[in-house]
């Protein structure tokens, strides 16, 4: 083996990455575009048992390269018609364990992220409207010991899709 691609290896086995074979990423690839998709339809898109297929979602579960499934609610369907990303400046840097723990009791905070730039963290909000929004910022987030916020509201959602599944391919000298 190349050593180049040893010490790759080696390198993702450190920072928790799990080499997939073309089963695991064909596998993937189907139940990312459905994940209703039954183990059967995809055992035969894959030419393999369902057992395998079964065998195979059970090992990319335990590795946590797949964390379930779920329904994905439309926000606006259900009268939430605001979507906002909120930059958060704390006044305190070492209240960030508080301000998280205060954040998840806060039902319309959907994401909440770390970030380098400006910003200490970052936050993803759904309210029902601008009205709300204000609410939210003013009645939950202010009282947190916050020194400021910026928000950005979004006025449509481009694009949304799950991490896509690509092939390495490492050049060998």
């Amino acid at each position: 083996m190349h050593k180049r691609f040893t010490d790759i290896k080696l390198i993702e086995l450190k920072m928790g990455h799990h080499q997939l074979d073309s089963l695991d990423e064909q596998i993937l690839k189907l139940i990312a575009t459905n994940a209703r998709i039954p183990f059967l339809e995809v055992a035969r898109a894959c030419n393999v048992s369902g057992a395998a297929i079964h065998q195979r979602i059970q090992k990319l579960t335990n590795l946590g390269i797949l964390k379930g499934s779920e329904f994905v609610i439309d926000p606006e369907k259900i009268g939430y018609e605001t979507c906002a990303y909120i930059g958060i400046y704390l006044k305190d840097p070492e209240s960030f364990d508080n301000v998280i723990k205060a954040l998840e009791a806060i039902p319309e905070v959907v994401e909440c992220h770390f970030t380098t730039g400006k910003y200490d963290m970052f936050i993803k909000i759904y309210a029902k409207n601008n009205h709300h929004l204000l609410s939210v910022i003013h009645d939950k987030l202010q009282p947190l010991g916050l020194a400021r916020t910026e928000t950005l509201i979004s006025f449509n959602e481009a694009i949304k899709r799950q991490m896509p599944i690509m092939v390495d391919t490492i050049n060998e000298e």
